[in-house]
């Protein structure tokens, strides 16, 4: 590569240039939001809604645990009601791979259907997408479809009810999918995948095990940090950025620990809708671009992932967003301006690492093999410098020593050593902050500019 013959100097100089530019369009570029419906019982309101739309016959895409449990009745009985027609495929597993999503199709086609409801968690709200857009665009395979506005006709319409509050694809406008054969995500991406309408039911959330809402959460909240310190973020990203990791800090702890508090599991769903609006135009990093390679490697949850790297990856950019992190620690009432954004950024990566541990989340993953490492971070490396505005940029080599940190302890690969031997910290405390008067006071916190 050229900029190999240059250095990482022009290599950074270059990526950020172009995501820049890149960045401008995204900010103009007309993206629909849904009608958004939010409360108890919101899923049967949409189903009303949708009746009186004349479909022809609606397909709703599922899997086999949300249809046993009966998750689907309120919609389907106001469907009914409405004299409106459906089916319902599902089969949809975690990670929904190319030959399930085909199934779709050619069951969308052999039922005659015109829309589609996409109810579960990012699974089925990624597969519905990625039918949707298929059946519009039948000279196309799934992984020719994979890309920016690949796909000629428009998608029919969808309409999503998540039952996760996580992955923010009720408001999005991709459809991320695995393709087992070559061990990898593809994205859909069109603006015209956004569903016309959600319904944010937090009925159909109290029953999510506590490891389900522990992952989602975290996904909301790296979609949220990501889109926050990325160079595409504007005033209408921040805004909803700093609303959803507000939200987040607020209700996650007790969303996990109290399954069915109504409230706060209504807070999540819209904490994790208003980060789906941020990163859908300020996008994501290399959190997301790890975590993928994970997900399409060895099949592992995407939030767990992302949960998994988010305080590796806020550490290494830390140089570069320490004034946004600053700001973040202030929206999650983790300090006062007053404190400086040395010490409030500080503050705000150890309490992030604090809600993981109080989530249960591990701090390795335990399929991960050391001899995968290169491959991976190769991958992550490309899949973030071709399409994520990254604050600060990292090579290979430096994701590499990323991902080994989270080896499992049999890998067989030792950690690099600490700098220091310092004392433990005890379990389950925060390290403290920086609390000398130079260290506050060294910079005073910028605040988030708001829209004019």
């Amino acid at each position: 590569m050229i900029s190999d013959l240059f250095g990482d100097s022009f290599r950074t100089t270059a990526l950020g240039a172009a995501m820049k530019g890149a960045g401008l369009a995204v900010r103009f570029l007309p993206i629909p939001q849904p009608t958004i419906l939010v409360g108890p019982g919101a899923s049967g309101r949409l189903g009303q809604t949708i009746a009186g739309f004349g479909h022809r016959k609606i397909l709703i895409v599922t899997d086999s645990i949300i249809s046993k449990l009966g998750l689907l009745d309120d919609l389907t009985s106001a469907l009914t009601a409405g004299g409106a027609q459906y089916v319902v495929f599902d089969s949809i597993t975690p990670d929904a791979p190319i030959p399930l999503i085909e199934e779709g199709i050619d069951f969308y086609e052999a039922n005659d259907c015109d829309a589609i409801v996409a109810f579960g968690g990012g699974s089925s709200m990624d597969a519905s997408k990625a039918i949707a857009a298929a059946v519009s665009n039948p000279g196309k395979s799934l992984r020719e479809l994979a890309g920016y506005f690949k796909g000629l006709h428009t998608p029919v319409k969808v309409y999503a009810v998540p039952t996760t509050a996580g992955t923010g694809s009720e408001v999005t406008v991709a459809a991320v999918i695995s393709d087992p054969e070559r061990q990898a995500k593809l994205v859909i991406v069109d603006t015209r995948l956004v569903p016309k309408m959600a319904a944010l039911d937090p009925c159909l959330m109290t029953g999510l095990p506590p490891h389900i809402t522990a992952a989602t959460g975290i996904d909301a909240l790296t979609h949220a940090i990501e889109s926050f310190i990325g160079k595409w973020a504007n005033p209408y990203t921040d805004d909803m950025a700093l609303s959803a990791v507000g939200l987040i800090f607020d209700n996650l702890r007790i969303a996990y620990s109290d399954g069915k508090n109504l409230a706060a599991r209504e807070k999540m769903a819209l904490a994790a809708t208003y980060a789906g609006l941020a990163f859908t135009r300020a996008n994501v990093g290399y959190v997301h671009a790890i975590a993928h390679q994970f997900g399409g490697r060895y099949h592992t949850p995407h939030g767990l992932a992302n949960a998994i790297m988010l305080p590796l990856v806020l550490k290494y950019s830390l140089p570069a967003v320490t004034d946004r992190l600053a700001l973040l620690a202030v929206r999650a009432r983790l300090g006062k301006e007053s404190e400086g954004e040395d010490a409030l950024a500080e503050k705000f990566l150890a309490a992030v690492e604090q809600l993981n541990r109080d989530l249960g989340i591990p701090t390795f993953l335990a399929a991960l093999k050391a001899s995968d490492i290169p491959q991976l971070a190769e991958a992550a490396c490309r899949e973030a410098h071709t399409g994520y505005p990254v604050p600060r940029y990292m090579t290979q080599a430096q994701c590499e020593d990323l991902i080994r940190q989270v080896l499992p302890p049999n890998a067989g690969e030792k950690k690099p050593p600490a700098a220091a031997k310092k004392p433990a910290a005890s379990p389950g405390k925060v390290a403290a902050a920086p609390k000398t008067p130079a260290a506050a006071a060294k910079k005073p916190v910028r605040r988030a500019s708001k829209p004019g």
